[in-house]
């Protein structure tokens, strides 16, 4: 067998490793993550994938790294590794709760422990802890990934993509005043209440290359016809005997864009029922996959179009989106009636058009497209008000409603997004496309599969026109509605099949259905809906037995991402505890789960580790980070210099509100020792912020405006914050164990402390609608307390004091972030 390999043009070769602006080196280099390696085996329609993370400590104090990174939404993780000192530890995958108290109590104990948790469908956060100076720790992470792939007349086309940076995403909402959630450098607010877990630092541009990226992918067709393979990104080299194909990355490549292969085949069949028995032979997983032909003439439509115009979508993403949008008005016919809407903080609309549907006609096509062609890049990314207007406009369900996305997704209030507009679709189909070279595909995804439409993704201009001829058929008619699923002979878990809503079916993308059965691994069946025609539609496939011991985890991710949907609708216990059950039984990550996997060797003694957060690229084709002259001082010059690497009291950067989008964040990380040929900072010393990554001014996300004045910085640089409600708490608690065991100082102490304290933290609480039960109830008792009572009296209050602070500083009377709803 041949296979084509094509790559893109030759692009600008990235910077020299040696030297670039604001670098500076140790003999041990100079951020703790030092290495990636993704190998990947493709068999069919599936991809397992190995993930290497290589961690080292370049201080003389042992060190814990926390890592930001990606990787495919639809990706089951099932397993983690810990490689250190010649020793191996397999990770355990645990409720997430006590998967992280048992890394803590680990790194307090001085033991070697990694941590993995899922903040997003595609947004994961590793912690490895304790890794002694001059120590390498690997972290080896194991998946499992269907290709989504399309056929069309010429034949099929899977994709592989794989992430390798997070973007920067806007944070809508009001800071809380609890302590924050992560490492990252965005305020946890309202809206995101886990922001600060979602948002590494990036590092400084012109930084040399600071982690070496290999990634190799084997390509095993399995009887399909493959007939070429292309990379979209990268330059590649493959090698291979005829049956099986070997692609590699060219050296050098910089972690800032995704890796996305297609593979295209030859025309086949591929509707098929297969059936996978589990060991026990009691049940097992099925997958049908079905793959429609034909087309259909669309009823008249009624088609909201939304555009984003955020910062974030400046330069090649907006000239794309811009393109995208008229060619969506341009297939609209004259029965058909539209509405465009652009939005960055605020809602635009074309001219003339009225505030309602316009109808298709050639003067109104032309009056959206002149619109279309205006419209630049700029301001925050608020989503949510677009899309609820444009569910508002699509009422008249007489008519084909459909609603199309047009933005990058880099957006951190997906689940407030998510739980606003799922009840409110009814009938409303909703298409995503997702432009950009790091694409927010976990969100796109989510939004596509509830509003029962699909998700296109779009890395470059020149993969537009070929996106577009498939968008083109998605907000066409359905070929069939209201599918439905009847089996013939195959006993069907109840609530197993994934995606739980089943939507409708386009010509050219197949239709891949999971889920479980009891019993014989044999039967059939059958999908039926109604076609466009009003007739009935209908698709008959047999089962046949496979051995895919991947057929399982990638169901369950499948089934455990529609579970924490509903959740996100309509959290409930029971729901949770059934998602956490079916991570557990599985041996699938997911939000309620983590693996963790500790060394029992006691390695550290003494202090705590110092903590670092890798910095992550700016991702390609992203406007650079705008720094300050001082962003460049060596770390110890007299100017006092903040983790944004601004000198104290200047000014924030221009362009930090319209126009280009503001500095890229930036956050806590790691030190630097000085210049090269400049003395090193004493060893002794506690290393600082990291040279090489970057913070801009306090904003919640691109587009946000600065803060009004520099404001007070703390120590080390950090802008001083306002204690939070958890940390005042604490230090009420620390003040009522102080006072001595006697009956008139902690009447005295109840009275003049712990009853104004609450007082105010109450007005305040309440002010931002937090939960204040048992505080209010100490406050009320504590008012009725007076100097006559009696020490029994006292004694209680004394204990309930101790009792409910105690509660409220460790948090729990309050959930945890991850199981918080929007």
């Amino acid at each position: 067998m041949t296979v084509r390999i094509l790559p893109l043009p030759d692009t600008a070769t990235p910077p020299a490793p040696d030297r670039g602006i604001g670098a500076l080196t140790t003999d041990r280099g100079n951020l703790p993550l030092d290495s990636v390696g993704v190998h990947a085996s493709i068999t069919g329609l599936a991809a397992g994938v190995e993930v290497v993370q290589g961690f080292r400590n370049p201080f003389d104090v042992p060190l814990e790294a926390t890592y930001i990174f990606p990787l495919p939404d639809r990706a089951a993780v099932t397993a983690l590794r810990m490689e250190a000192d010649d020793r191996v530890i397999e990770g355990t995958l645990k409720e997430r709760g006590q998967a992280r108290q048992d890394y803590d109590t680990a790194i307090a104990a001085g033991q070697r422990a990694a941590i993995a948790e899922e903040d997003r469908p595609d947004v994961f956060t590793m912690r490895v802890g304790n890794i002694l100076p001059g120590e390498r720790v690997t972290v080896r992470l194991t998946l499992n990934q269907p290709l989504p792939f399309e056929t069309d007349a010429s034949g099929s086309s899977a994709t592989f993509r794989f992430p390798l940076v997070v973007a920067p995403r806007y944070i809508p909402g009001s800071p809380l005043d609890d302590e924050r959630a992560g490492s990252g450098v965005a305020d946890d607010t309202d809206a995101v209440p886990d922001a600060s877990r979602i948002s590494p630092p990036v590092l400084l541009p012109g930084f040399p290359n600071p982690v070496r990226l290999s990634i190799t992918t084997d390509i095993d067709p399995a009887g399909l016809p493959i007939t070429e393979v292309q990379s979209a990104l990268h330059v590649v080299a493959e090698e291979g005997d005829g049956e099986r194909t070997t692609v590699r990355l060219q050296p050098g490549e910089r972690l800032d864009r995704d890796f996305i292969l297609r593979l295209r085949y030859a025309p086949h069949e591929s509707a098929a029922l297969s059936l996978v028995p589990d060991e026990s032979g009691d049940e097992g997983t099925f997958t049908l996959t079905v793959l429609p032909s034909g087309d259909a003439r669309p009823a008249p439509r009624d088609v909201v179009l939304i555009l984003d115009r955020s910062g974030s979508m400046q330069g090649w993403k907006m000239v794309a989106a811009r393109r995208a949008a008229a060619r969506i008005v341009d297939t609209l016919r004259t029965e058909d009636r539209f509405a465009v809407l652009s939005f960055d903080t605020v809602i635009e609309r074309p001219r003339d058009l009225g505030p309602g549907l316009a109808d298709g006609t050639d003067r109104n096509r032309f009056r959206a497209v002149e619109h279309l062609a205006a419209l630049h890049a700029r301001g925050g990314t608020e989503m949510l008000a677009p899309l609820d207007e444009g569910c508002a406009l699509l009422a008249d369900s007489a008519r084909d409603r459909v609603l199309v996305l047009i933005t990058d997704g880099q957006i951190g209030n997906e689940d407030q997004i998510l739980a606003h507009l799922a009840p409110r679709l009814n009938g409303v189909r909703v298409h995503t496309v997702g432009i950009d070279r790091a694409v927010n595909a976990g969100f796109l995804n989510r939004l596509a599969s509830i509003g029962q439409g699909r998700c296109e993704l779009v890395e470059s201009e020149d993969r537009l026109d070929e996106a577009m001829e498939l968008i083109h058929h998605r907000i066409g008619a359905p070929l069939a509605t209201n599918l439905t699923l009847r089996p013939d002979g195959l006993d069907i878990v109840p609530d197993s099949v994934a995606p739980s809503r089943l939507g409708a079916l386009y010509p050219g993308v197949p239709l891949v259905i999971g889920g479980r059965f009891r019993g014989k691994a044999s039967g059939a069946l059958s999908v039926h809906g109604t076609s466009a025609d009003g007739t009935a539609w209908e698709q008959h496939a047999t089962a046949t037995t496979t051995d895919d011991p991947a057929a399982a985890s990638i169901w369950a991710r499948a089934h455990l991402r529609d579970l924490e949907d509903r959740y996100t609708v309509g959290g409930s216990d029971d729901l949770e505890r059934r998602i956490v059950d079916t991570s557990l039984r599985f041996g699938v990550l997911c939000r309620f789960t983590a693996f963790v996997a500790v060394d029992s060797r006691v390695v550290a003694e003494g202090k705590a580790p110092h903590r670092v957060v890798q910095p992550v690229e700016t991702p390609e084709g992203w406007a650079a980070p705008r720094v300050t002259p001082a962003a460049f001082s060596p770390m110890f010059e007299a100017a006092p210099m903040g983790f944004d690497g601004a000198v104290q009291g200047a000014p924030p950067p221009a362009g930090a509100v319209h126009g280009a989008p503001p500095p890229a964040p930036a956050g806590p990380a790691a030190a630097m020792p000085g210049p090269a040929g400049a003395p090193p900072p004493p060893r002794a010393a506690m290393p600082g912020p990291v040279h090489g990554s970057i913070r801009p001014p306090a904003q919640t996300g691109y587009g946000a405006a600065p803060p009004a004045g520099p404001g007070p910085r703390a120590r080390h640089g950090r802008r001083a914050q306002p204690p939070t409600f958890a940390q005042e708490i604490t230090e009420a608690l620390e003040r009522l164990r102080n006072v001595p065991d006697d009956h008139d100082q902690r009447l005295q102490h109840l009275l003049s402390d712990v009853l104004p304290t609450l007082e105010s933290l109450i007005s305040r609480m309440e002010a931002r609608k937090q939960k204040t039960t048992a505080l209010t109830a100490l406050r009320d008792d504590l008012r009725r307390l007076h100097p006559s009572s009696e020490p029994a009296r006292v004694q209680e209050l004394w204990a309930r004091s101790l009792e409910v602070l105690t509660n409220e500083a460790s948090g729990s009377s309050r959930r945890p972030f991850w199981k918080r709803t929007r």
